[in-house]
């Protein structure tokens, strides 16, 4: 699934070409992940000019001109947006192949993947591709987003919110294993278990230990080195193995950084010893027994 790196690597790259342009027509393919419902969405949002493309977490938001008026997007684990005019192709989001930009989102457009695609007034087309249906699209009023954002979402690793009383204060209050808080969008947006597992292998945490049992250094270690792997990360344009493609279509190069995550069997860059994989909170952990207490 992408994380915030990823996503904020797509929202940049699509803003430049979905900033201004304005809705001519959707046609929804078998897809029900869709609100209000497709005959209502097609009518509200032709016409309607793109002002502005956000994100929070991993969610992509696309502000319209008319006021308190949002498109909402979300990719899951196997959803790709791709933006198509004349010679110009767009792409991002979870990956089908790397042998091409075509493979990768699953051929010539729309496909046997295509859920849902958006037409423009200059010409320019948007599809919404997702291979296990996971992912959504909604249209909201100003009002509802703000409930979605502060019920679902904390605040992000760059935010000021984001500081060590924060951290701390969510940690005193959970007996929960701490890769288990750290991944729980409500507390913090966007963190998922790529950056999870390199942030605690950099401050030296055992992603088992409770949450309420860390000591004030320990907190201090995992605060700056979530964000500085968020950071480095957004800067790589994200992590990217055979399944995920950025909104340029390139893969990302933070996975030539990453230290721990899916090096399982390798030597652990600081001691020399393996690397081991768990699970912790249902999810794939890799991590070193030795050099994370």
């Amino acid at each position: 699934m992408p994380e915030l790196p990823e996503v904020e690597t797509v929202r940049r790259d699509l803003s430049k070409y979905l900033v201004g342009a304005r809705f001519l027509s959707l046609k929804i393919i078998d897809f029900k992940n869709v609100a209000p419902g497709a005959a209502f969405l097609a009518k509200a949002l032709k016409g309607k000019k793109i002002v502005a493309v956000r994100r929070r977490g991993k969610l992509l938001i696309l502000d319209l001109d008319l006021p308190g008026q949002h498109l909402l997007f979300h990719l899951k684990m196997t959803g790709q947006l791709i933006f198509s005019s004349g010679q110009t192709a767009v792409a991002g989001g979870h990956s089908l192949s790397d042998q091409s930009f075509a493979a990768s989102v699953g051929g010539e457009l729309p496909n046997k993947f295509t859920r849902a695609y958006f037409t423009f007034d200059n010409g320019a087309s948007l599809f919404f591709n997702d291979l296990r249906k996971f992912g959504y699209i909604k249209l909201c009023s100003g009002e509802e987003l703000a409930s979605i954002l502060a019920n679902n979402y904390g605040p992000e690793p760059m935010d000021k919110e984001f500081d060590l009383a924060w951290l701390g204060q969510i940690f005193a209050k959970r007996s929960a294993p701490v890769k288990a808080v750290i991944l729980n969008q409500k507390l913090i947006a966007g963190l998922g278990n790529i950056y999870a597992d390199e942030a605690l292998f950099m401050a030296g945490i055992d992603p088992r230990r409770p949450a309420q049992g860390l000591k004030l250094p320990a907190i201090k270690a995992l605060h700056l080195a979530i964000i500085d792997v968020i950071e480095r990360a957004i800067k790589a344009r994200g992590t990217t193995f055979r399944n995920f493609v950025d909104g340029q279509g390139k893969k990302g190069n933070f996975v030539d950084y990453l230290q721990v995550y899916q090096r399982h069997g390798q030597a652990c860059p600081r001691c020399g010893r393996p690397l081991q994989k768990m699970k912790v909170a249902g999810r794939g952990t890799h991590y070193c027994q030795y050099c994370q207490k």
